[in-house]
């Protein structure tokens, strides 16, 4: 589950050594106040809106002390103040408030996810895209690796140059991939590649299946020409081997409004490149497994990208063995509503475990 409503008054100074109440309050009121503008914030803005009865004065005092010890900084010399990571940090681990989901955003998200009429990777790949439009970021989702035996294989025609793989497991799994044929190739060709690897695959994993025919191909074993193999290779070959199944991105483009300068551009293109790398995939899995329930990954702190600005929430999902086999989540400014994405990403990740038992 995700961590639990922080408690209010005397008993936050508590929580954080050196961080008495005043400030504590004061700290959360100006980071949700960032969270909904993306604006420094002043003290008479906190003065308005905290039931403390300080003055504008006495508010600019404790955001000193705050800036003092590393939690606020003001980016401009006469502006407002704005929370550093380590504001941030400290904002989530333990002043963040949020409720429960309304039942109604429970059915709504359950009804998104259903995976009646579609395969596993379109649900999670329809999960991501509902989380991108909730959170106003990049929805991303590490799909299970489909490491068990396979059913049936087909090739499908899509045009010059083109074929879709469609691949279905023993346990009814179905998976999507569009793989380049040689030009020229005929429907014929399709066929016998799917009728010459269903002769191997069945009762077979998909690696042993990939040594399998690998081992025919080398040693010229097959009845198939050499357009033929290489069909038979390019479709085996879509399915990777490695242990941290696929990445799912939907939503890159909320991450690249409102930059002003091309450097930041490039800094979100060249993360999104590292997203697509195997290793990374690997990463956010063993991210996500670090703890119970939400993961929350401010700034550099995840080790994928060395940008500031940037947060992730993500949370591992089960299968029906209770084993983690995937994960699911956000990317997005450090700013991203936390008291709303936090408690969302822990239910959809709740609702894919559900499906995969």
């Amino acid at each position: 589950m995700f961590p639990p409503k922080a408690p209010l008054g005397a008993a936050l100074g508590a929580a954080f050594a050196g961080l008495d109440s005043r400030s504590a309050t004061i700290l959360r009121e100006l980071v949700e106040i960032y969270v909904t503008t993306g604006e420094p914030v002043g003290s008479r803005t906190l003065s308005r809106r905290l039931p403390l009865g300080l003055s504008p004065a006495s508010i600019r005092n404790v955001m000193a002390d705050l800036e003092e010890a590393g939690l606020l900084y003001a980016p401009h010399t006469s502006a407002g103040r704005l929370p550093t990571e380590r504001g941030l940090r400290l904002f989530v681990d333990g002043l963040l408030e949020f409720g429960d989901l309304a039942e109604e955003e429970r059915v709504e998200i359950t009804a998104r996810c259903a995976a009646s009429g579609r395969s596993m990777q379109e649900t999670l790949a329809e999960a991501g895209q509902m989380l991108s439009g909730l959170a106003g970021a990049a929805g991303l989702v590490v799909a299970p690796k489909s490491d068990g035996l396979v059913r049936h294989i087909e090739f499908v025609g899509l045009g010059p140059g083109r074929a879709l793989v469609v691949l279905v497991t023993a346990d009814g799994r179905v998976e999507n991939r569009v793989i380049e044929v040689p030009a020229g190739l005929p429907p014929s060709a399709l066929t016998q590649a799917s009728n010459y690897l269903n002769a191997r695959l069945a009762g077979r994993s998909l690696d042993e299946a990939k040594l399998n025919v690998a081992g025919e191909i080398t040693a010229n074993r097959t009845a198939l020409d050499a357009l033929t193999n290489q069909v038979v290779e390019a479709g085996l070959a879509t399915w990777a081997g490695g242990g941290g199944g696929s990445l799912i991105i939907r939503g890159q483009a909320k991450l690249l409004q409102n930059l002003d300068h091309a450097a930041r551009v490039g800094e979100i293109q060249a993360l999104f490149e590292r997203l697509e790398a195997q290793e990374t995939v690997l990463r956010l899995l063993e991210l996500a497994q670090r703890g119970e329930g939400v993961q929350i990954f401010i700034g550099a702190e995840s080790g994928l990208f060395d940008s500031a600005g940037l947060s992730m929430v993500v949370a591992p999902f089960r299968n029906g063995q209770e084993k983690i086999v995937g994960a699911i989540g956000v990317i997005g400014p450090t700013r991203i509503n936390y008291g709303r994405v936090i408690p969302v990403v822990d239910y959809t990740a709740r609702v894919i475990g559900r499906l995969l038992g």
